[in-house]
């Protein structure tokens, strides 16, 4: 496995290693040890799994403390533009986010830890999009940033449909109205 760091040093992009014959591909998604050798110290205890028409953008959102979740992501099939953003108050890159795109074909992933937000809008019809996370899912917990923030100005890709939001998600606050980690 390659790790690639991001911009926030904090978020990685890990690119497994593809073992592809005749009949197909052989690829490990997790390794509990693999992967705390590579400084994830989480241990994940829930997978999820969505899938999406193109245009659907599903974020940004976060659990708070003591339910916050670490999240390691990736596309199955399609693909799409993940987000993490730093909610991270103090944090030397607050505010800031790392985008990247995850796909069925480049087989990566992105370890998103806790503190940070996390949207992703989808690129192709029916893609299916998997994620681990450390903690359960608490509605009570749960919270969301806008996803066109602008005080964020994240690149969104420009698709030839409209996007797709949850009323929720159409009504989430700017990270400067929003309960953050301190």
């Amino acid at each position: 496995m390659t790790i690639l760091q991001t911009a926030i040093p904090d978020v990685l992009v890990l690119k497994p290693r593809v073992c592809v014959d005749s009949r197909g591909y052989f690829i490990e998604t997790y390794s509990e040890q693999r992967y705390r050798d590579c400084g994830m110290t989480c241990r994940f205890v829930q997978d999820n799994e969505s899938q999406s028409a193109k245009g659907v953008l599903r974020g940004l959102h976060y659990q708070v403390p003591p339910y916050a979740q670490a999240k390691l992501v990736r596309v199955i099939r399609g693909a799409v533009l993940d987000v993490a953003v730093d909610i991270r108050r103090g944090s030397p890159t607050f505010g800031k986010y790392v985008a990247e795109r995850l796909s069925a074909e480049n087989k990566q992933q992105l370890f998103i830890p806790q503190g940070f937000a996390h949207g992703f809008l989808v690129l192709e019809d029916d893609t299916i999009f998997s994620y681990k996370c450390d903690n359960y899912y608490t509605p009570s917990h749960e919270r969301g940033i806008r996803w066109d923030d602008p005080a964020i100005g994240i690149p969104w890709a420009t698709l030839d449909v409209p996007f797709i939001l949850s009323e929720k998600d159409k009504r989430q606050p700017c990270l400067a109205d929003a309960e953050v980690f301190e």
